[in-house]
């Protein structure tokens, strides 16, 4: 364990025998990380009643903050959670805040993402694993984005939205609906025009595989009247694949509605 003298280690904090902690850095509350994890200056970890778990292999870059409180004014000090998984990397100066009561009270990051520099995850998001979130993104509460998302440069996300796997939402888009799987997605606010297929090839997905989802994508983009229209045109035209039946189950279980 490598930890800089100018840093605070609270007494409640767990680490791992060879995380590295750097400059300045303050770690307070009931805070735990797994092993191989690497801090780099300034950085600030847990709240005096939050719970903050972080994985294994983690880097976290200079000015990060997390785990603080949620900026949600019915939260009362109660000990909601951050959890990060495993090999995230998280630039410099993002915050990720922990849940409130009313959500479940966690705040949930998965493995292999990219967070990049002043991006903001709010209280209760949950976010899979394999994404990138581009400078300056600003995620508001409870948003959920799946699986290999990347979400371009200073884009705002509404609360309650739910981003669909492999898809991608271009820099400078205000999204205010959920975003359907596999789509491009840009504007103010954003809305799906396209099939993500060249996203879908460099991740390895057959040709088929790509043109079902293309040919599903375009019935519900521009082929139908109504979602249960397309619904059932792509139950009957489209071949049958997992890939498929996610984007059935992401489609009729919309919340918010879809960005088309």
């Amino acid at each position: 364990m490598l930890i800089h003298p100018s840093s605070v280690i609270g007494p409640e904090v767990q680490l791992a025998h060879d995380v590295s902690v750097g400059p300045f850095c303050i770690l307070r509350g009931k805070v735990k990380i797994g092993k191989g994890t690497r801090l780099d200056s300034h950085v600030s970890i847990g709240s005096e009643f939050g719970v903050v778990e972080i994985g294994d292999e983690n880097h976290i870059c200079a000015g990060a903050v997390l785990g603080g409180p949620p900026q949600d004014i019915h939260y009362k000090n109660e000990p909601t959670q951050l959890i990060i998984g495993n090999r995230n990397l998280i630039r410099e100066f993002t915050s990720i805040n922990i849940g409130t009561p009313r959500a479940g009270g966690v705040t949930k990051i998965g493995d292999s993402n990219l967070i990049m520099a002043y991006v903001h995850l709010g209280h209760d998001c949950r976010v899979g694993d394999h994404n990138v979130i581009v400078n300056s993104s600003q995620i508001a509460g409870h948003v959920q984005i799946d699986d290999h998302v990347t979400i371009g440069g200073v884009c705002g996300v509404n609360q309650f939205v739910r981003i669909g796997s492999y898809s991608f939402v271009a820099g400078y888009s205000s999204v205010h609906k959920d975003i359907i799987p596999y789509s491009i997605s840009r504007g103010n606010y954003a809305v799906s025009s396209a099939t993500n297929k060249i996203g879908l090839q460099r991740a390895g997905f057959s040709t088929e595989t790509i043109e079902s989802i293309h040919k599903a994508i375009r019935i519900i983009l521009k082929g139908s009247a109504t979602l249960q229209e397309a619904i059932d045109r792509i139950t009957k035209e489209c071949a049958p694949s997992p890939e498929l039946d996610y984007l059935l189950q992401f489609v009729k279980s919309s919340k918010r509605g879809l960005a088309k």
